[in-house]
């Protein structure tokens, strides 16, 4: 009981989208829950061969409050002896075949129709199996493990819900593999739930039912090496995904057995948490989009990802080239994603809510797996080399300009820099063909003003009449000309002000996104070079720290705690986010408790449009909370 209830509380604190509802009528049918910082109370409700009913209260407290003889083992038994088939998974075969109003009795069967008086419809089961006593006649192997399984599940639903709100508690949480994914027992405790609780009780199901008591094991086993310091992510290279709910869909895939071939999991090198910044973190989703439920975005981004592929492989190789077998394996890599697409065009709920973010995620695992931990770290190397040589110039060319002009300066430069983002195929063609572009041409790209979304005039009103920012968090976002010339600059006359700055670069590489341990020796380079970066850093008010990322997104509700102790520490009262992957496709709608900026340059001509804008459209967010 240990293990299952460790390796409950595991999942729920650490994969994301792991616990979901079930809707009979939406499309797809499961609403993903997004993980809430604080998971208890809840009720486990453990389907094996019997039923377990654990109350959940700490991760170390929890009470074994009650259960029933009548479970899987009972579905399976007594199907077999109906059915005189063997295996588990056939019976659920049949049952998703099988009409059970064939062998149940219904209320409209009893009185003719609705019983109004009760409140009770006139399809609901009055008796199970009730027709088999007065019929004369064969019944099939279908209807009769539909009927079976209607039972059972009714049953163990109406049970949870009265041991529920006997202890007053909200959200149901149904595993032990019985359940399988199966949509007939999910739609069944939903109704049971929703029924008897008159909707006040929750019933979920977890992604990963099958494995709560492994996992559990699995840090049981590894309690000297405290786990629980660590933070855990799902692997999406090494994972099979949820099964389609549809019978007929893939039957090779409902043949399997369980809902799951494979889980893995990463653990992080540094626990992951909130950032101390977010308005309410029990609200806040980082991703803009569900493509899980936008059709014609899921259909577009999937294409986009589909065509980019050759790209990416080719610049793997190029990473490696005095690897002999580079190419070979980057070919290996290119049929694992293109199989996950394809997964995910038939199964798009198969790793929880698909959103832009998981699929560069999914990518970046399937490039690891197969040993391409930075393709882009040769482009990288060479592209810093360039910026830095301009900065002195740069620099000295913005203290030559008056205080209102030179913040122009300042955020065209912010923005031009986020321009060269390897990961637009519309900006690494421009890239390839014309090696001359550079940071003034980026300029001449950019959307004059008025911008798509355009709050400069009141972030230029706050910088005069506020007082300086006491610090600002910065989320940066490419190598090369973005950090260095766009975002340096800008922290500079931070610095300036009076403001002190925390830099936050990703933990690990994600396409020519920079990193913490790259962004260490272009701050050593640069101090060289200006004596305001280098009194800074020497004094500690610019800070360079990591997100805990290696993705060309931020989730802002799993930061490197290290960075979230240093926000509170310097009472950061201002957060700056840039770039398309951070601030559009992510925390376009994050919710803050300080004044925050949100910066990109739309580089993509089908997201422009979706927004109302053109390519090269820029998005400068001034947001202030609310009194």
């Amino acid at each position: 009981m240990t293990c299952l209830i460790k390796g409950c509380n595991f999942v729920l604190k650490n994969i994301p989208h792991e616990a979901f509802a079930y809707q009979k009528d939406s499309d797809p049918e499961f609403r993903f829950q997004t993980n809430h910082p604080n998971i208890f109370p809840y009720l486990l409700v453990n389907i094996g061969s019997g039923v377990s009913i654990v109350k959940v209260e700490t991760e170390d407290k929890f009470e074994w409050i009650g259960g029933s003889s009548i479970g899987g083992g009972t579905f399976w038994g007594l199907g077999t002896l109906l059915t005189k088939t063997k295996k588990f998974d056939e019976l659920l075969q049949l049952a998703s075949k099988g009409q059970h109003t064939n062998v149940d009795m219904l209320v409209k069967d009893v009185y003719g129709g609705a019983y109004h008086t009760l409140g009770l419809s006139g399809n609901l089961i009055a008796s199970s199996f009730g027709k088999s006593a007065t019929a004369d006649k064969e019944f099939s192997k279908d209807d009769m493990a539909k009927s079976l399984l209607h039972m059972i599940s009714n049953d163990i639903g109406q049970l949870a819900c009265l041991y529920a709100k006997l202890h007053n508690l909200h959200k149901i949480y149904f595993g032990g593999f019985f359940i399988r994914g199966h949509p007939v027992t999910m739609r069944t405790i939903t109704f049971s739930i929703n029924f008897f609780s008159k909707g006040e009780v929750q019933a979920l199901f977890l992604r990963h039912e099958g494995y709560l008591g492994a996992i559990g094991a699995f840090l049981k086993g590894a309690e000297q090496d405290n786990p629980n310091q660590y933070s855990w992510g799902e692997n999406y290279a090494g994972s099979s995904g949820l099964m389609s709910t549809s019978p007929d869909f893939c039957p090779m895939q409902r043949a399997r057995s369980g809902t799951f071939d494979m889980f893995e999991m990463d653990r992080l090198e540094r626990p992951l948490v909130n950032l101390p910044l977010l308005k309410d973190p029990t609200t806040y989703i980082p991703d803009t989009v569900d493509l899980t439920d936008d059709a014609m975005a899921r259909k577009y981004w999937l294409t986009c990802f589909e065509e980019a592929l050759d790209g990416v492989v080719k610049r793997a190789i190029a990473s490696q080239p005095d690897s002999t077998d580079a190419a070979e394996r980057a070919e290996k890599f290119r049929q694992k994603y293109w199989n996950k697409l394809q997964t995910l065009r038939q199964q798009p709920f198969a790793y929880g809510t698909l959103t832009v973010r998981s699929l560069l995620d999914t990518r970046e695992h399937c490039l690891n797996e197969f040993n391409f931990p930075d393709p882009y770290s040769k482009v990288k190397q060479k592209e810093n080399g360039i910026a830095l040589k301009c900065f002195p110039s740069v620099i000295e060319s913005l203290d030559s300009l008056g205080w209102e002009e030179r913040q122009f300066a300042l955020v065209k430069g912010l923005l031009a820099g986020n321009v060269f983002d390897w990961g637009a195929k519309a900006v690494s063609e421009v890239l390839e063909s014309e090696p001359q572009f550079g940071f003034e041409e980026a300029k001449e790209k950019l959307q004059e003003r008025p911008w798509l979304e355009d709050s400069y005039s009141e972030w230029i009103q706050r910088l005069k009449e506020g007082p300086p920012h006491k610090c600002a968090l910065i989320f940066a976002d490419n190598s090369g000309i973005d950090i260095i010339l766009g975002v340096f600059p800008f922290v500079r006359e931070l610095l300036c002000r009076g403001t002190e700055v925390i830099l936050a670069c990703n933990s690990g590489p994600a396409l020519n996104d920079v990193t913490y341990s790259e962004s260490l020796i272009v701050a050593e380079w640069i101090a060289a070079m200006d004596p305001i970066i280098q009194s800074a850093l020497t004094e500690e008010r610019l800070l360079l720290v990591q997100t805990g990322s290696s993705s060309p997104c931020l989730d802002l509700s799993r930061l490197d705690k290290g960075l979230a102790l240093l926000v509170r520490e310097r009472k950061t009262d201002l957060v700056i986010i840039e770039g398309m992957g951070r601030a559009i496709h992510t925390n376009y709608y994050a919710a803050l408790k300080c004044e925050s900026l949100k910066l990109a340059v739309i580089k993509n001509s089908w997201l422009a449009d979706r927004l109302g804008g053109k390519i090269f459209s820029v998005i400068f967010k001034y947001e202030v909370p609310c009194k």
